[in-house]
């Protein structure tokens, strides 16, 4: 039974946590060698009690921490009995040790004190390099695990505080980028230490006991909190789907199916129906599974329920095995922290946006970037993630989504590479990256834009591409709001201009090349002819939205200096547009008893009466 606890103690350590799992990522980041680390913060940092339930993930990617506890009860299934103080272990492999797949590697120290098992520190990183088949790991040939590099089960890496020179010799002959390899896990290594030393002073403050008890009603609170969110959404079962299109190998719709089942404060996901799983490497293991979830279901909630395993209580999952949600072995799955999770994210989101279609979220923009890789003029291999090509947000009601926000998987938790690192780092010369307009899908709330991105390589290069939607956009709108634009990737040879057509998932081995990105943008929500005509403007200005769009979607009219509205001529033309729709329900918008013309701003700006500015 848990001990009384008192709450504003309660919340103080709570925030210690916090900081504490965020302190461990600032340590990451400034001692690790890889630009993944330094530059697009591609790691996450946890912290768990002693049954291996995540007490805080503030510091992070949500797909990598929403199902950090299955790595951490791997290691008390196979060491649980024997775990001493300066132990470290290691892991990556999803089939074995609760990985979500084999780059992204999992450093976990036990936290003791006194002979007294307390908890566990914890992070997740991306390796630049852990061999197989292709650099950079994203192997987009493999049919199998075995293609995509080097697996790790649970292992001891430090042991009493003593490394194990013979695994770390081992690790670094099966990477191409072994300096950096070198590096980064030394950074983890050391990350997770001064998470384990705060965690000791914290406990040595409050006591033991107290500790303990206080780790106990953090996880409660969070399952109170839950319990009042799954009470807004009306009882129920909902239905959600979303589709990739490719196997990675030939075109073929992918579905991802999701029954949400609501009742008793309780929510059930069942993938039944979700397609076998294929012969590419988007396959998931649950771990990840369960991450996706997590994701899916505390972003919908926003941030009102604490972020640890005190959540997960509410929910169960069932996903059957031999899925794509829940592969069995030995299916490849080096892409499933992109896909199938933004499927999932998306399909789980549906089913929500069902019970409570004003809350629901557009769809984010999919994958569209590249892997390029080679040799620098010192002979040592590169890797080098393009990750400026990053997808916009879908919107939300009352909020326009974020640009440029990256990779659904992340919620925006990665950063775009700075430009003249990379160009320091690497072979390469980035001739642009920035905003693509008129790539945020329409809307009320109009989705987040893409970016428009470009890089020449002067040097024979392995190009490793990967991308989604190219049959039809991804990010979707809802209440009536459009999807955003599809992405595309271009390739050119430098030696005489020669366009090179694209695979979406394939290797490529060019010599110097030039390769424009144009990623995708989110869906949009809400009916484009209510979004407040000085956003509109506001978007031309900022050269987001061309005035041909704002006229022809938005319906909004600008003067010939793009500097001010003309409101008569606007809501003429809104007028005229709404004479030219298809007279079909907008869904969940017909719902609504009148549409705006005219946003709020504008009507107060020119004196026009709120009930002239609204049509039945």
């Amino acid at each position: 039974m848990t001990m009384a606890v008192d709450p504003i103690m309660m919340t103080l350590v709570q925030k210690r946590l916090d900081h504490i799992s965020r302190y461990m990522g600032w340590a990451m980041t400034r001692t690790a060698q890889s630009p993944i680390f330094s530059e697009s913060h591609d790691f996450s940092c946890f912290l768990s009690n002693a049954r291996g339930d995540a007490l805080s993930v503030a510091d992070g990617l949500p797909i990598h921490t929403g199902g950090g506890d299955f790595a951490v009860r791997a290691v008390l299934r196979d060491y649980g009995g024997d775990l001493h103080d300066g132990d470290v272990f290691l892991l990556s492999d999803p089939y074995e040790a609760g990985g979500n797949h084999l780059p992204d590697w999992t450093i976990i120290r036990p936290i003791i004190i006194d002979d007294r098992f307390l908890g566990f520190a914890s992070n997740r990183a991306h390796q630049s390099d852990i061999g197989g088949g292709a650099a950079g790991t994203y192997n987009a040939a493999a049919t199998e695990i075995f293609h995509e590099g080097i697996r790790l089960p649970v292992l001891r890496l430090f042991e009493r505080g003593r490394v194990r020179e013979d695994l770390w010799r081992l690790l670094l002959l099966n990477s191409r980028t072994s300096d950096l390899l070198d590096g980064d896990l030394a950074a983890m290594v050391g990350s997770t230490r001064t998470g384990r030393d705060r965690v000791v002073a914290l406990a040595r403050e409050y006591g033991l006991s107290e500790t303990e008890g206080v780790f106990s009603a953090i996880l409660d609170h969070a399952q109170t909190l839950m319990k009042e969110m799954i009470r807004t959404i009306p009882e129920g079962v909902y239905y959600g789907e979303d589709v990739s299109d490719t196997d990675c190998f030939e075109a073929m719709d992918v579905p991802v199916r999701v029954t949400l089942t609501v009742k008793n404060e309780h929510l059930h996901v069942d993938f039944s129906g979700s397609a076998p799983q294929i012969r590419g490497f988007k396959n998931s293991s649950i771990a990840n599974t369960s991450s996706a979830v997590f994701l899916a279901v505390m972003s919908f909630f926003n941030g009102r329920v604490p972020q640890n395993q005190g959540a997960m209580r509410q929910m169960t999952i069932e996903a059957p095995p031999g899925t794509v949600v829940n592969a069995l072995p030995p299916a490849p799955m080096t892409m499933n922290t992109v896909h199938p999770t933004s499927e999932i994210v998306h399909a789980v989101w549906r089913a929500l946006a069902t019970a409570m279609p004003l809350e629901g979220y557009a769809g984010w923009g999919k994958t569209c970037y590249c892997i390029s890789s080679g040799r620098k003029d010192d002979g040592r291999t590169y890797v080098m993630y393009h990750w400026n090509g990053s997808s916009g947000a879908g919107a939300v009601r009352g909020r326009d989504g974020f640009p440029a926000a990256g990779q659904l998987c992340t919620l925006g938790g990665m950063n775009l590479p700075n430009v003249e690192t990379y160009e320091q780092i690497y072979p390469v010369k980035i001739h642009r990256s920035e905003m693509r307009k008129d790539s945020g899908g329409a809307g009320e709330f109009r989705g987040g834009t893409g970016l428009e991105y470009s890089a020449s390589t002067y040097q024979p290069a392995e190009y490793s591409f990967r991308s989604e939607g190219s049959r039809k956009p991804t990010g979707y709108g809802i209440i009536g709001g459009e999807p955003g634009v599809k992405g595309t990737i271009a390739v050119t040879l430098l030696d005489g201009g020669e366009a090179i057509a694209v695979p979406q998932y394939g290797i490529m081995q060019l010599g110097s090349a030039r390769v424009d990105v144009s990623s995708p943008g989110g869906g949009g929500f809400g009916d484009p002819l209510r979004r407040d005509p000085l956003a509109v403007q506001r978007d031309v200005v900022d050269e987001i939205v061309s005035p041909e769009m704002a006229r022809d979607v938005y319906g909004v009219v600008l003067s010939s200096n793009l500097l001010a509205v003309d409101l008569l001529a606007t809501e003429a033309r809104r007028q005229e547009l709404l004479g030219v729709r298809c007279p079909t329900p907008l869904g969940p918008a017909a719902q609504l008893e009148k549409v705006a013309l005219l946003g709020p701003l504008v009507c107060r700006t020119a004196g026009v009466s709120p009930e002239r500015n609204l049509r039945s």
